[in-house]
This record gives C-alpha cells, structure tokens and sequence, in this order.
C-alpha cells in the first residue's frame, strides 16, 4: 500500500453538477437550474439581503410605528405568596434561613440577577424573613401578620 493507492470509500463521495455546460449534461442547458430570467437567476444574486422585497417598499417601513418603549423601565420577577408557601411545603425553603434573590434562583424561581417582587395572592403559614426588592401592600401585611419581616433591596 502507498499513497497513490489510496481512494475514499465506496458511495462516500459524489461527483459535482456540470452545470451550463449544454443541453445533453441534462442539468438544463439555458437556464441551469436557475428557473427563468430575473434577478435570482443572475450572478451575485447571493448578496441580496434576506429582508430585500426586490424594490417593492418593505414591511418594516409599510407598517406603522406606534407605541413608547420607556428606557428606564423596571421589570421584576414576580412571586405570589401561595408559590414561597409551596416552596416552603416542597423543602426548597425553610423559615430559619431568609428569602433572598439568591436562595429563589437555587430554588428556580428566578433568574440570576433579576429583580423579584412578592405579591399577595395566597396565604402563608410560615414566618419568612424575606429580602427582596418590591413587596404590593397585600403582601406586605400578610408577611409581617404570619410573625415574619421584610426588607426591601436597592439594585443599582
């Protein structure tokens, strides 16, 4: 065996189209496999953009602007007290350590990083010492009437 012996395996490889090469390559003689006229049949026709309507006016400039995107909005992740109950049922919780963003990321019920506000819709057995960043009124007042405390965190 040598190097000039040696050939890719048999059915591995195939042989390339002979396109425009006439009508008896059977790989269209005229057109080539292109179709018929126009821009796509050209050459150069790859650098066409994906969004490009061919001239016609483009969707993002026929449909209409509306709508205010506010820059400084806060968005939290927002957790009912009925879902820190059944954290606290399940074992992920416990009434001993505090709830802070980083033991709901463990318990995966947030996102890393994010800013979490507990709602109210539940009730609560345990008493929570509980530090996040936003707390509605209601729970606020079933947190603190459960015997737990609150803190509210300030993120930069």
């Amino acid at each position: 065996m040598n190097l000039s012996t040696l050939k890719p395996a048999k059915g591995s490889t195939r042989r390339n189209k002979r396109l425009g090469r006439g009508v008896g390559s059977g790989k269209g003689g005229h057109s080539s496999t292109r179709g018929n006229k126009g821009q796509k049949s050209r050459t150069g026709n790859h650098r066409m953009p994906s969004w490009f309507e061919g001239g016609q006016m483009p969707l993002q400039r026929r449909v209409p602007k509306f709508g205010f995107k506010n820059p400084n909005r806060i968005s939290y992740t927002v957790l009912n007290l009925s879902q820190l109950n059944a954290l606290i049922e399940s074992g992920k919780l416990t009434a001993d350590v505090p709830v802070t963003p980083d033991v709901l990321y463990q318990a995966g019920q947030a996102k890393k990083n994010s800013r979490i506000k507990i709602l109210g819709q539940g009730d609560l057995t345990a008493a929570l010492t509980v530090h996040v960043h936003a707390f509605s009124r209601s729970a606020e007042e079933k947190i603190l009437s459960a015997g737990g405390s609150i803190e509210r965190l300030f993120a930069n």
